[in-house]
């Protein structure tokens, strides 16, 4: 009779395995997490510099140098950067404007010299101020030294005054703008029923004391009235309301002829088949209007 078999003895010892596997997995698992925590951050830093910089240049194969690629003349990527290569485009570069050369205001500079020397008593009594500014040259004259109160006549007293500015005047090409302002208090007599109507009077009668005993061009003046718009002290005191009551006598600079509406062109009519001159000029005597043309004048206001 053959003899049984103990029954082997039972191994438990057999978990270890396993746990060795479960070891093993487990610190491959933290060496892969710890490698990526340590990229290099230096290098990242520069791709996306490098990324940021060809966006804004145009240029995209700039990061492959970066990656530590080179990208030949045709574009082509070597080894250590794979895949198609990213044609830049060049951006086109426009030669730069140039602009017309700005004329300065250094033309203005001698005559307010000449200005302030041959004026330093009154500029030092306060009857008048001269500044350049971007819009000119501006003469403001107070109205004290210049007006009576709440009138547009011109002091005669003043006429020295003004031939002096007028001779300096008389030698340049500028334009002339000659503003008229007031205080803030409401003005409202038979003559003038407003601050507005004050001003802009004052600048007219300026205009034409200029134009009929100093001989300046009417055509290169114009008026403006601003009232109390634009006052250069407070209104709160009766010293700063008399610096606010004034005309400005402005040398348009360039610059300041922008703001300036275009002289209107005069357009002549043709010549008439009567035998008017061909320059449009009308005769000194002109033909009496026949009944057609007095009929078709009355037509317009």
């Amino acid at each position: 009779m053959r003899k049984k078999k103990p029954p082997a003895h039972e191994n438990h010892e057999r978990w270890l395995v396993s746990y060795a596997d479960f070891i093993t997995l487990l610190f491959a698992f933290f060496v892969v997490m710890y490698a990526s925590s340590q990229a290099d951050k230096g290098r990242a830093k520069a791709v996306s510099e490098a990324e940021e910089k060809a966006l804004e240049d145009g240029k995209m194969p700039t990061i492959a140098a970066i990656l530590g690629g080179t990208v030949d003349d045709k574009g082509k990527g070597n080894d250590a950067m794979k895949g198609p290569a990213i044609k830049a485009k060049e951006p086109d570069k426009k030669p730069p404007e140039k602009k017309p050369p700005e004329k300065k205001l250094d033309d203005l500079m001698p005559p307010m010299k000449v200005l302030t020397l041959d004026l330093k008593n009154e500029i030092d009594k306060g009857k008048l101020q001269i500044s350049l500014e971007p819009r000119g040259l501006v003469i403001s004259l107070k109205e004290a030294a210049f007006f009576g109160s709440g009138d547009d006549a011109i002091r005669t007293s003043s006429y020295p005054i003004i031939a002096k500015l007028a001779t300096v005047i008389g030698k340049l090409n500028n334009p002339l703008r000659l503003e008229g302002h007031t205080d803030s208090i409401p003005i409202n007599t038979a003559r003038f029923h407003s601050n507005w109507e004050l001003s802009a009077a004052r600048s007219i009668a300026m205009l034409e004391l200029l134009s009929t005993k100093f001989r300046v061009d009417r055509q290169r003046m114009a008026i403006v009235g601003y009232a109390d718009t634009t006052p250069v002290d407070t209104n709160d005191t009766e010293e700063g309301r008399a610096r606010n009551r004034r005309v400005d006598i402005v040398l348009v600079s360039p610059a300041g002829m922008r703001a300036e509406p275009e002289q209107a062109v005069t357009v002549h009519p043709p010549a008439a088949a009567t035998g008017a001159p061909p320059t449009g000029k009308v005769p000194n005597n002109p033909a009496p209007a026949t009944k057609d043309t007095q009929k078709g004048a009355t037509g317009h206001a």
